[in-house]
């Protein structure tokens, strides 16, 4: 898939600035109620059977921020993945992963002079985990929706969250609801970040972007998705190590 399109400023911001318009509390009904909103992403994307997108991922590991990453993402269920990374760093990197085939493992080559080595590793391999918080299995427009969900469904329930919508944002050329989600500022309460900034996709009612802030409010996590085509023509060609677009 060529890319049309290329973005001017990145994708995962580490900066944040925008004017607060409807603050609500846990209780909001209507437009400003979490779960009428994550059931629509959840609904949407449960008629999602595979997809290709371009993924952008950025992270904080060690107290650093790491450099935005932009890949190419085809996905297919049952789990079925490839990754090519078109933007440095790593670009010409590739990923295949196929549950279920070669013995679950990734086959996985690196960009630049040292593509030629192909390997075949698990998951969280310390070398696919170096500078990932996650490992690749948790990535996906799925992924989002669920590591959202987990967050506010417990938060619902009890009340200890503030939502606050920022209105329409648009990313690249789609439309989208932004909506910010504070839960308290206690890490032991268990919550995955202290703050997260979500984008909703008007037309689809998928998340298409995820930050999260820490307690310290600094950005660690940003999964984003753009170009989205979605139940693409996909084939077994394009989960084989044989395509011959991939280098592995």
């Amino acid at each position: 898939m060529a890319r049309t399109k290329r973005l001017a400023t990145p994708f995962c911001p580490a900066f944040f600035a925008i004017a607060l318009l409807v603050p609500t509390t846990g209780h909001a009904l209507g437009k400003s109620d979490p779960d009428k909103w994550l059931e629509e992403a959840e609904e949407a994307y449960s008629r999602v059977t595979r997809y290709t997108a371009v993924f952008h991922k950025q992270q904080r590991v060690d107290g650093k921020l790491t450099q935005e990453e932009t890949m190419l993402i085809k996905f297919r269920s049952p789990f079925s993945l490839y990754l090519s990374w078109i933007e440095e760093p790593h670009k010409g990197s590739e990923l295949l992963y196929v549950e279920g085939w070669n013995n679950n493992l990734a086959r996985v080559h690196r960009g630049g002079f040292l593509g030629f080595v192909t390997r075949n590793l698990e998951p969280k391999h310390p070398a696919l985990m170096e500078n990932n918080l996650r490992p690749f299995t948790d990535i996906g427009l799925g992924y989002i929706v669920k590591a959202v969900a987990s967050n506010v469904h417990r938060a619902s329930r009890v009340g200890e969250f503030s939502l606050f919508e920022h209105g329409e944002e648009t990313l690249l050329d789609r439309k989208t609801q932004c909506l910010e989600i504070v839960f308290p500022k206690d890490k032991e309460k268990g919550y995955d970040a202290y703050r997260v900034i979500i984008n909703q996709d008007e037309e689809s009612k998928l998340l298409v972007r995820v930050r999260m802030y820490d307690w310290d409010d600094q950005l660690f996590e940003c999964y984003g998705y753009d170009e989205i085509k979605l139940n693409a023509g996909l084939t077994e060609a394009d989960f084989v190590p044989t395509n011959p677009a991939y280098r592995f």
